[in-house]
């Protein structure tokens, strides 16, 4: 058996979770259907003794109707990371929110499988994604979605 390792979270790193979408947890799901790449948005730990609090944004392959609910993954970075070859897209409508480490952790593939961790985007990607994001948050336009507590 392969024991991960679970590196402290870190904003702009790529994990492999156990995505819960919005319309999933409407319909009274508890797990995510697949388990997918996830980008973490923010991470936030209150005290020394205190669990991390993590926000992550799905990566997904369907192509988003609207330009401005998700951003592409340049094809580079996806290559330095370790994911497939397809398009896809970091999802800006919705986040999940959970406590690091959590049970929706998955060993990464097609990198290094004995880590969650697909590796960092790049910083200005990153920016790029997370000012994005905050302004869908400030406008009330992208749904959070409470996992572990």
């Amino acid at each position: 058996m392969i024991l991960p390792m679970f590196p402290d979270p870190a904003p702009a790193l790529v994990i492999r979770y156990s995505y819960l979408w919005h319309s999933e947890f409407v319909s009274g799901r508890e797990e995510g259907i697949k388990d997918r790449p996830c980008a973490i948005v923010a991470a936030v730990k209150k005290g020394a003794d205190d669990d991390w609090r993590v926000l992550v944004l799905p990566v997904t392959h369907s192509e988003p109707t609207d330009r401005e609910t998700a951003i592409e993954i340049p094809p580079a970075t996806k290559k330095r990371l370790g994911l497939d070859r397809g398009r896809s897209w970091i999802v800006l409508t919705e986040w999940n929110e959970f406590s690091w480490p959590g049970p929706d952790l998955r060993l990464a593939q097609g990198g290094n499988e004995k880590t969650i961790a697909y590796g960092y985007l790049p910083a200005n990607f990153f920016a790029k994604v997370r000012a994005a994001f905050v302004a869908r948050v400030k406008k009330d336009s992208a749904r959070r979605v409470r996992r572990t507590s």
